[in-house]
């Protein structure tokens, strides 16, 4: 099935931290999510085709993770975007913080709270068309 226009492929490999000092590009996400003109995550074009926006999150050493991109009530401005790779539990696996503000483009830095709990920051390497 081909995806809307506005549909980008986003890659995400974790910024320079205390435990990577340099970043990795061994840990990340790929998203296909569609993007507005001004590179903002699309809601309105996301309530229409949830089934198609989904993430991969790749860490060396372990197996792919694949799950939805979902909009959730809630939040600090009522809603949030969370990455859910158990549609059986009510359990958001991994949120990004304010990720509707967010602006995708390559050099631009995200956070992603993780199953942990614990806050990452990932920097935005590639947003292509989703094909």
């Amino acid at each position: 099935m081909q995806l809307p226009d506005g549909f980008k492929r986003i890659v995400l490999h974790l910024a320079r931290s205390k435990t990577h000092p340099e970043g990795s590009a061994r840990f990340g996400y790929e998203l296909v999510v569609p993007l507005t003109a001004e590179g903002r995550i699309d809601a309105a074009l996301w309530a229409t085709h949830k089934a198609d926006c989904r993430v991969r999150r790749f860490r060396n050493g372990e197996s792919d993770s694949l799950g939805r991109v979902v909009h959730r009530a809630g939040g600090e401005r009522g809603a949030r975007w969370i990455f859910d790779y158990d549609r059986s539990t009510e359990f958001d696996d991994e949120a990004g913080y304010r990720l509707g503000d967010h602006v995708f483009a390559p050099g631009e830095y995200v956070s992603i709270r993780d199953e942990e709990n614990e806050m990452h920051t990932f920097r935005v390497v590639t947003v292509t068309d989703a094909a």
